[in-house]
């Protein structure tokens, strides 16, 4: 079971294997939002993956495509909608108003 760590609150949540990073933070009482249910189409779950990138999924082309349309983004944004957890523990930090980003 990986856990999952957010920034900036420094909050543990433990997460499923096979899990998105976004049903894991909303299982986790984190308020993330989602406006397109997941599809890779709002960019509004962009996160920042601090640690723990080789235990993700690896970015899909559809993915890829939204956060070059996005303004903010480095070479550590992901979507929590397309982000699966595998079994090692990731740091994520939250953008937005969640941050103070």
């Amino acid at each position: 079971m990986p856990q999952l760590t957010v920034l900036p609150a420094n909050k543990v949540i433990d997460a499923a294997a096979g899990q998105t990073i976004l049903q894991a933070l909303l299982a986790g009482g984190e308020a993330l939002q989602s406006k397109c249910d997941g599809q890779a189409k709002c960019g509004a779950c962009h996160i920042f993956v601090k640690e723990g990138r080789k235990g993700i999924s690896r970015i899909s082309p559809t993915e890829n495509a939204k956060l070059d349309s996005m303004v903010g983004v480095s070479s550590k944004s992901r979507l929590a909608c397309q982000c699966v957890l595998g079994e090692e523990p990731v740091t994520v930090e939250l953008l937005g108003a969640l941050s103070g980003f």
